[in-house]
């Protein structure tokens, strides 16, 4: 899914600017550049510095650059100044912003008055519905998607509506609609994203061969995008190929250090054990992590999941506490499920396993944390269910966590 392990959390957002060019990071230098140029030249323009902060924002979410989110908060401000009523533009931004940073409350905040001030605005409804959206409010976020694409059905639009679909359970809709995003594309960068996310499709409904075909395709249009470089180096997991699995998770982490690209690649060197590997990366995330605590930031799901299972279960519960206050989203609930039976405290795992299936995801993550809660329970039978579900979504899911759901399968059929 795009909100599981290893993903960002969010759908498409307004992208900024793109130019074609060898990599991700020139055609962000090259469109940032052009972009200061402008408010240079017009130091007064607001629609310029909202374009700006856009810009940045999207810098931000592709390179994992605190400092990018610091610029686009400067820029995107400005513009308020120089237009405080109205900017649209500016308010849109913000609401991306804050939604980038998973400060969701703030970024409904935003998104709500971006679409007073102009209802007609597509990338200001599709905020809304991003935050929304994280916020579990699903039908009303539902109901922004239609507006949005009702507005405009660009790719942003019917990415969106793929995602609403995905999270329903209707993975057939979702797979058409995003094809139907790639389609509409008219970036090399939103070409690349919707080829990110046909890929991590097709990996997670069990065909990582047309996932690696699809990155492929994505790679050839973005050289080095780490979105399309992790979804890849998942294919070849899946596929057994771990040496060109190691090397794109590599280059993705060295683009891009995201959490959940550094623990893809710690998870993949425990499973063909190299535990000194394996620590390589958990050592990068443990400080990331204390970075993020020194800032007051709030763990995201692959920080609870990491402390669940390589830190302290407690600790764990609690950042899922504080995640789940700020973000009541399905893979936050899957985290918290996950975390609290690791602390040992099943009953209450269960009633969060259940919120995070509660939509309909397929997902084999959430199905294999489900299982060994009720396996832990005594509910083996329901047990035996949630890993059969797993192992049929995807039988390559997690390369640690899909090893134990077959022997967990087996200990329990065994036990008939």
């Amino acid at each position: 899914m795009l909100f599981t392990v290893g993903a960002l959390g969010l759908a498409p957002q307004q992208q900024a600017p793109a130019t074609a060019s060898r990599s991700p990071a020139l055609s962000h230098a090259n469109g940032i550049e052009a972009l200061r140029a402008r408010v240079r030249n017009l130091p007064a323009d607001p629609t310029g510095w909202s374009s700006l902060g856009m810009a940045y924002v999207q810098q931000a979410r592709s390179t994992a650059d605190p400092a990018a989110y610091t610029r686009a908060r400067a820029a995107l401000r400005k513009s308020l100044v120089l237009q405080p009523s109205g900017n649209f533009a500016a308010e849109t931004g913000m609401g991306a912003l804050e939604a980038s940073l998973h400060r969701f409350s703030e970024a409904l905040t935003w998104a709500r008055r971006a679409t007073t001030s102009d209802p007609y605005s597509a990338p200001a409804q599709g905020v809304l519905a991003d935050a929304l959206t994280q916020l579990g409010r699903y039908e009303e976020s539902y109901a922004a998607v239609q507006r949005m694409t009702d507005l405009r059905p660009d790719s942003g639009a019917l990415a969106r509506a793929s995602y609403s679909w995905e999270l329903r359970g209707d993975t057939r809709r979702a797979r058409d609609l995003m094809e139907k995003s790639y389609q509409a594309a008219g970036t090399p960068s939103d070409k690349a994203f919707a080829l990110t996310h046909l890929a991590t499709l097709a990996l997670e409904t069990g065909d990582p061969n047309t996932a690696v075909d699809l990155a492929n395709t994505g790679l050839a249009t973005l050289p080095g995008d780490p979105a399309l470089l992790e979804a890849r180096a998942r294919a070849h997991a899946a596929l057994g190929q771990n040496r060109q699995a190691v090397s794109d998770y590599t280059t993705a982490i060295a683009a891009a250090p995201l959490p959940q690209y550094l623990l893809g690649l710690g998870d993949l060197q425990e499973s063909l054990g190299h535990p000194e590997k394996a620590e390589e990366q958990y050592n990068v995330l443990r400080a990331q992590d204390r970075l993020r605590k020194a800032n007051g930031g709030v763990a995201d799901v692959d920080g609870v999941l990491f402390e669940a299972d390589h830190g302290d279960p407690g600790t764990a519960v609690a950042m899922g506490r504080t995640a789940l206050r700020q973000r009541p989203f399905l893979a936050v609930h899957d985290a918290m499920a996950w975390a609290l039976h690791r602390a040992g405290r099943d009953a209450e795992a269960l009633e969060q396993a259940d919120l995070a299936l509660a939509l309909g995801t397929v997902s084999a993550p959430f199905y294999f944390h489900r299982a060994l809660i009720n396996e832990a329970l005594g509910r083996t039978e329901a047990a035996r269910t949630d890993l059969r579900q797993a192992l049929n979504i995807d039988p390559h899911f997690h390369p640690v966590d899909a090893p134990r759901a077959r022997a967990a399968l087996s200990r329990i059929e065994a036990a008939r």
